[in-house]
This record gives C-alpha cells, sequence and structure tokens, in this order.
C-alpha cells in the first residue's frame, strides 16, 4: 500500500513555501513536484468562467434575444412564399370541398325590381373555390348594400348547396332625365337604378343638378294639387331655378328666390281666373309680384 507524505519546498517565483501532498516513488522514495512546472489555467478562460458564474443570467437573455433575431430574420427571407404555398393548398382543399357537393350551384333572389340580378350575383363574388362552408355571408351581405337601389338584404344558406338572398329596395321619388337618359333617383338625389315603364307615374325632372333639387320642389308643389294637373316636368334651369312644363305646352317660369310665394300666386290666379288652361305659351314670375303673360303665336290660316 502506498503512503502518502509531504513535501516542502520554496516557490522560486514568489519565494512562499508550499506543501503538497505526494505518493510514494520507485523504491519507496517520496516523489517530488516542481512546482514551476505544475501546470497553470489559461488566464482568458478563468476570466470567461468568473464572467459565466456573475452575468449568466444576463448572458442567457442576451444569448435567447439573439437568437430570436436570427429566426425571425430568416421568417422574413422565406414568409411569402409559405403564405403562397397556404394559399394555394387552401384553395385547392376549398375547390375538392365545392367538388363533392358543397358548391354553391343554387342561388335565389327576391324582393328586386330596381336591382339587377347580375349585379346581385357579382356582388358575391364566387369563384370556382367557393363552398357553402367557405362562403362568407356578412362580407357578401355589405357587398350588396353597396348597390344604390339596395336599402337592406338578408342573406342566408341552405345546406348543402344554395344561398337565399332576400332585398328590400330604396323607394324612388322622382325620374330624372339628363343628357337623354333617365334614372329613378331617392330623397336625396342618389340615383338609384335606369328608369323603367312601371316608374312612368313619377315626378320627371329634367337638367343639371334636378336631381339634388328635386326633394323640395316636390314637396312644395304637393301643397298645391291643382298645380299638378297636367304637369309633365319640372326642369332646372342653370341649377339656379325652376321652370314647370305642363303638357299643353305651357311654361311657367319660376324665381330664383320667392319660390313658395309664386306658387301660392299661380295657385290662386287658377282658382279665380284658371289661367293654367288659357291659351298661353309662358307664364313668367320671375320678377317678384309680376306676372308676365305669352299667348301662344298661331298661323293666320289656322285662327281663321
Amino acid at each position: 500500500m502506498s503512503q502518502v507524505g509531504s513535501v516542502s519546498g520554496q516557490d522560486s517565483v514568489s519565494g512562499v513555501r508550499v506543501s503538497v501532498a505526494a505518493g510514494m516513488g520507485e523504491a519507496g522514495k517520496p516523489r517530488l513536484f516542481d512546482m514551476v512546472r505544475l501546470p497553470v489555467t489559461w488566464r482568458p478562460l478563468v476570466a470567461a468562467r468568473r464572467s459565466w458564474l456573475l452575468h449568466r443570467i444576463l448572458l442567457v437573455r442576451i444569448g435567447a434575444a439573439m437568437l430570436v433575431a436570427l429566426v425571425m430574420a430568416a421568417g422574413f427571407q422565406v414568409r411569402g412564399g409559405i403564405a403562397q404555398v397556404a394559399i394555394g393548398i387552401g384553395d385547392v382543399m376549398a375547390g375538392r370541398v365545392a367538388a363533392i357537393g358543397f358548391g354553391i350551384e343554387e342561388i335565389s333572389i327576391t324582393g328586386q325590381s330596381l336591382t339587377m340580378e347580375k349585379d346581385v350575383v357579382a356582388a358575391l363574388a364566387i369563384d370556382g373555390t367557393s363552398n357553402i362552408f367557405n362562403f362568407d355571408v356578412e362580407a357578401a351581405r355589405v357587398r350588396i348594400l353597396q348597390i344604390p337601389s339596395v336599402s337592406d338584404v338578408r342573406l342566408r344558406k341552405i345546406y348543402p348547396s344554395a344561398l337565399v338572398i332576400e332585398i328590400s329596395e330604396v323607394v324612388p321619388v322622382a325620374r330624372w332625365r339628363v343628357d337623354g337618359v333617365t334614372f329613378v333617383i331617392d330623397g336625396d338625389g342618389t340615383q338609384i337604378a335606369a328608369a323603367g315603364p312601371a316608374d312612368e307615374s313619377l315626378p320627371l325632372v329634367i337638367g343639371d343638378g334636378a336631381a339634388d333639387d328635386a326633394m323640395a320642389m316636390i314637396d312644395a308643389l304637393d301643397g298645391y294639387p291643382v298645380l299638378g294637373e297636367g304637369l309633365l316636368a319640372l326642369s332646372r334651369i342653370a341649377d339656379r331655378r325652376w321652370d314647370l312644363i305642363y303638357d299643353s305646352g305651357l311654361r311657367v317660369k319660376l324665381p330664383e328666390n320667392g319660390v313658395g310665394q309664386a306658387l301660392w300666386q299661380l295657385n290662386r290666379a287658377q282658382q279665380t281666373s284658371q289661367i293654367l288652361d288659357r291659351d298661353l305659351a309662358v307664364i313668367d314670375m320671375r320678377v317678384a309680384g309680376i306676372m308676365a303673360l305669352r299667348l301662344v303665336e298661331r298661323d293666320q290660316a289656322e285662327t281663321s
């Protein structure tokens, strides 16, 4: 059994005496160690170990932050490609769902008279990947409400492959003719749709700017029903004033201001003198308080 002894020596560098435990060498002689030749730890490694012990939490956080930054940078590089692939896969799967009997094959539309069916179908935005499951009812409803003639819409899915659309339309208040084309308009003057034979009973306004001010003039005339008899159209002149055009050919020129007073005077003249039934071409009321009359010009042969 080996024995362990103690060897004393003096450090040649520091002069400090040190004792080193040593085993027994050959022939029971103690083994001596030269302190100068003992391995010495590399100082930068010692500093690194010390830094790790003192600041390991901070170093771990810094390393984690760097790793996250690298991952995010790589993600930004490939994100576009991955997104495109994901979209492509989604479209393929949606198309397969439609192909097995869940595609939108039937569309029922009710409640429309002014609204074109093709406009409603276009607003649905149905394509080859649409099916009853991925069809967005609310998004389609928002798009349909953008059609001028639609005031409200109810849209339902009927499984496995049908849509039911119930439309409520804006109520038109007048027809507006401009540049040779006639539209129906709402109370705000918004163009709803092209006018048709079913709209002939609506008041007709003519000219640029007529749609914007039509409702005010229509409301004013509603107070004098007799003035509406035989009235063909309300013509907006230079977007400043109105002319009343009757089926007899008579034109009543109203003033730019004081329209209410002029209508009252015209209504009184009709009640007392049937002025609208006279053989007149023009009643000019553009000057307040004055009613200038112009007779219809007839050929002498016609009058004889």
